[in-house]
């Protein structure tokens, strides 16, 4: 295929406190809701069904729902509505309003049908979207959608896809009030990759989203449920052997054109070396969306191939990868990085040329296309936008499905709340919660069709978190996920810390993950050439015992590692102060549950028990755990002590390994750097 055009450097999302008090005052044009003029006949339920609009609730400040409200609140209220749409007498005065008025007001959507499958829309004012035709019968047939609600009422129901055809997408709820309808299930069945379930509906203002339908299975059965990878138990990383594993490494981006021929974007033989030599054992890989897909459902295997090549150099050296689909201000259209130009709807507001980060608070058209993006509004192709999104994952992840040296898939990078960015730094939860968690769990749902196992990693909302906020997150409903949160001092103050407070936000960060028994991982950090504020932002993360990415590798001028990534990492082309801070000791792989580990002036502890994390007894005497130790920080070798362990790996090796002693429950290691001879 011929050659996209290349993406600028990846940044850093890295934001200026005042950049944040700034974007209180941004400003992004409403979409305009469309109307109609039909009455309320089942011929203009159709037609009303097909007007293809943007939801307003995405432009509106609003102020999200809890379970309280609908059962105190809504439902009653609703049901009352129902009643009486749906009684004779009701029925005869909303049809005398609605025929007076020449607009559809008050009414139910019809349900769709074989020949008409869409559900019909709900009244302007009051009633319910119609459900989508079921299409279960019907081989190869994609479920009809749901439609959607008025002002006030819920989304109809995505009906069910035929064999091997997806479920229909639920309707969207009233503007103001209302439930988005579930998503239809996908048909069982089918070639190639499985169909996918429909997405859920839209939340109304004070409303809820639908849940997205189930996807569908091959013929040839459900996917292969271990790869060998890792996966999560409780809050950790584990391996398939039970082991817990602790990630360290940095962000390396290969957002480029997706040819197969940037030579450059592929990580070198001498840098994985490098990366393994000073005891990292990840890279977060950045990839585009735009590279992926350049045109709706056409997918770029010959950049795949060369993702596929930097897993394969990385796990050489034993690294894994988390595959990062990043994306900065959108879309290359806005000059950054991420969504195709296909993607883009920008509703013709304007697209001024700003520095990074302005350009994702202050770009009109950039929030504009955020705000289409969340409300699913339609691609070219005719597919919802995050339809298409969730498909490129389920590509992506087939193409690495039963990989051991890919460590997860993270759905998106620093998800930018358009509109809803103001309210959200308000308070209002409802982007989180209703727009950005039934996304989540959309796309999960897409790569659990192919890999059941890889952990799937998936971030708050960018300004808010960043911030310092708490996330207003609900739960992604599926086995092996991870929270990944981004950590920045902005500001650093010497002995007063970090403006933001970074401890603050790895303890956000953990609450979110204790909550739903999920590991929490620190993705990106650093960004700067202060290396007292990168060791401040790393402390409360491995007191947490957290996996983490410095961003980055390279690309980043004095702020990278390395400098120039085409020539080998030696010498002036290192940053030696910036490895002496990240390259620390610290526990890689654990045969039981760790403790405690800290390090400092050139002494490392750690403590673990011997037991497995699910609680399933203890590992067997003998059992090993690795812990790197690297060069930089015991240039004279090191001296270490043991109790209820013994070491089994050769003197002053780069990577210690302890085995546990018979009848310990408890291993205690001290390591101590040796004085110079």
């Amino acid at each position: 295929m011929s050659a996209l055009s290349t993406s600028p450097t990846a940044h850093a999302d890295d934001f200026g406190f005042g950049d944040w008090i700034a974007d209180l005052f941004g400003h992004v044009d409403n979409a305009s809701a469309a109307t109609s003029s039909a009455v309320g006949d089942s011929s203009a339920l159709a037609a009303l069904a097909t007007v293809d609009t943007v939801n307003p609730a995405v432009d509106t400040v609003t102020v999200p729902a809890g379970a309280w409200f609908q059962q105190v609140v809504y439902t009653p209220i609703h049901t009352a509505i129902e009643d009486w749409i749906n009684s004779p007498f009701g029925q005869q005065v909303d049809g005398f309003i609605n025929q007076t008025s020449g607009q559809f007001l008050i009414g139910n959507g019809a349900d769709g049908t074989a020949a008409h499958p869409d559900g019909g829309v709900g009244g302007l004012w009051f009633g319910d979207g119609g459900n989508g035709y079921d299409q279960s019968g019907n081989a190869g047939t994609a479920g009809g959608a749901g439609g959607d609600a008025g002002w006030f009422g819920n989304g109809g129901h995505g009906g069910d896809g035929g064999a091997g055809a997806a479920g229909g997408d639920g309707g969207s709820g009233g503007q103001m009030f209302g439930i988005g309808g579930d998503g239809g299930n996908a048909g069982d069945g089918g070639v190639g990759l499985p169909a996918l379930g429909g997405a859920g509906g839209n939340a109304g203002m004070l409303g809820m989203h639908g849940a997205v339908g189930h996807y569908g299975t091959l013929a040839s059965g459900p996917p292969a449920q271990d790869s060998g990878g890792l996966s999560t138990t409780g809050s950790w990383l584990t391996n398939s052997d039970g082991q817990v594993v602790i990630p360290h490494g940095f962000n390396y981006s290969m957002e480029y054109s997706g040819t197969g021929n940037d030579s450059e974007a592929v990580i070198s033989d001498d840098n994985a070396a490098f990366l393994a030599a000073n005891g990292f054992n990840v890279v977060r890989l950045a990839i585009s969306w735009a590279g992926l897909e350049p045109e709706p459902g056409v997918f770029n295997d010959a950049y795949l191939a060369s993702i596929d090549q930097t897993v394969q150099t990385l796990a050489n050296h034993g690294i894994r990868t988390i595959i990062d689909m990043h994306q900065d201000a959108y879309s290359s259209v806005f000059g950054y990085d991420g969504a195709p130009a296909w993607a883009v709807q920008d509703g013709g507001l304007s697209n001024p040329a700003l520095p990074f980060p302005l350009a994702v608070f202050f770009n009109p058209a950039e929030n504009r296309s955020w705000d289409a993006f969340w409300a699913n509004a339609d691609a070219p192709n005719g597919l919802g936008l995050q339809n298409n999104y969730a498909q490129m994952w389920e590509h992506v992840a087939d193409y690495f499905k039963g990989n051991a040296d890919v460590a997860g898939f993270e759905i998106m990078n620093e998800p930018y709340s358009g509109s809803q960015t103001l309210p959200s730094l308000l308070g209002s939860p409802f982007f989180e919660a209703q727009q950005l968690t039934p996304f989540y769990n959309q796309v999960t749902s897409a790569i659990r069709a192919v890999d059941p196992t890889a952990p799937v990693f998936f971030e708050p909302s960018m300004l808010p978190a960043t911030a310092g906020y708490p996330t207003a997150l609900g739960t992604v409903d599926f086995p092996n996920t991870v929270y990944s949160f981004h950590d920045y001092c902005e500001f650093p103050l010497g002995a007063l810390g970090c403006l933001p407070n970074v401890a603050g936000i790895v303890s956000n960060a953990e609450s979110y993950a204790q909550t739903h028994n999920i590991p929490a991982f620190m993705t990106e950090f650093g960004f700067s050439t202060d290396n007292t504020s990168i060791a401040a932002t790393m402390q409360p993360a491995d007191q947490n015992m957290m996996g983490w990415t410095e961003w980055a590798f390279s690309g980043q001028g004095d702020k990278s590692l390395v400098y120039d990534p085409s020539q080998p990492p030696v010498g002036d082309n290192v940053n030696t102060a910036q490895l002496e801070t990240l390259a620390q000791p610290y526990p890689r792989v654990i045969s039981g549950t760790p403790e405690s580990y800290s390090f400092d002036n050139g002494t490392f502890h750690f403590s673990y028990t011997t037991e497995h994390v699910d609680g399933s007894g203890d590992f067997a005497a003998g059992s090993q755990t690795e812990i790197a130790l690297p060069k930089i920080q015991f240039p004279n070798g090191y001296e270490v002590t043991v109790v209820g362990g013994h070491v089994i790996s050769g003197a002053n090796a780069p990577e210690l390994i302890i085995a546990s002693d018979a009848g310990a429950t408890t291993v205690n290691v001290t390591v101590t750097a040796s004085p110079a001879a």
